[in-house]
Parts: structure tokens; sequence; C-alpha cells
């Protein structure tokens, strides 16, 4: 008798223990489930980028995207034709909240702010960079759309 109450009580702690433990991972599963929700809504970084071509020619990008590919290459985002770019010559990836401006070993190099970029380095409103005969200024947007010089 007393060995069929402890298998009893056994099982239903047994049971009572898998409950648990089902809640338990349900519960963690909704809550990764909301955060992914709540990330993927979130807009996401624009930065504009004022093109300047040695002409004196100028032309305004904007990019939703988190990295802008920069070079003489079709297949970069910002396709340029210049032959002092190189074919993949510098990236603008957005990460860890800011922008940052990475040279890619190109052949005449990237200038931010007229110093030759070695690293990656973060990049804000009003900076400007130079690849091959074309500088860039810049312009970083907040999460509301505007630019920080721009918001009261």
């Amino acid at each position: 008798m007393t060995a069929t109450i402890v298998l009893i009580l056994r099982l239903l702690l047994a049971i009572a223990l898998y409950a648990f433990l089902g809640w338990a991972l349900w519960t963690l599963l909704q809550e990764f489930k909301q955060q992914g929700d709540k990330l993927a809504v979130q807009k996401k970084p624009a930065i504009t980028l004022y093109i300047q071509i040695d002409r004196g020619m100028e032309n305004v990008r904007r990019f939703l995207q988190p990295e802008v590919m920069i070079g003489r290459d079709p297949n970069c985002d910002l396709a340029m034709i210049d032959e002092a770019l190189s074919a993949h010559h510098a990236r603008l990836t957005h990460h860890h909240g800011q922008w940052w401006l990475e040279d890619l070993n190109s052949t005449n190099g990237t200038f931010l702010n007229r110093e030759k970029l070695n690293t990656a380095a973060v990049v804000i409103t009003g900076d400007q960079f130079k690849c091959g005969n074309t500088v860039f200024g810049i312009q970083v947007e907040d999460s509301d759309g505007l630019s920080p010089t721009n918001a009261s």
C-alpha cells in the first residue's frame, strides 16, 4: 500500500515538473517572439550622402539599409564612374547605434575630414570623406527621420 502511494506521488511530481518546464519554455518563446517583433518594426537607420563630383556637380542619395558599399563595381550600392575609385573602395555600416566608415584596402585610400582613414571610424552629420576624386558629405538621421542639427 505504501509503495503504491509513493509511486503515485512520484508520478504526480514528475508530471508537475514537466508541466512547469513546458510552461517556462512556452513563456520564454513568447518573450523572444515579442522582442523579435519589436526589432522588426523599428525604423531602419538612414544616412544621406551629398556627392560632389570633381566637376562641381552634386548628387544626393539617401540609404535606409544598414550597409552601403561604395566603388566602381556596378554591384555596389553606390556605383560611381571615377577612375581613382577601386571596384570595392569603402563601406558605410550601421551597428552599435552609429554609422561607421571603413576603407576596403583601396588603391588610393579613403580620407575622412582630410585625414587618411586607416581603421573604421564613426561618422556624424557634417563629416566629409573622399574616395578617389569624389567628395561625400554626410547627414545622419535619428530615429525620427530628422538630422540632429534640424531637430528643435
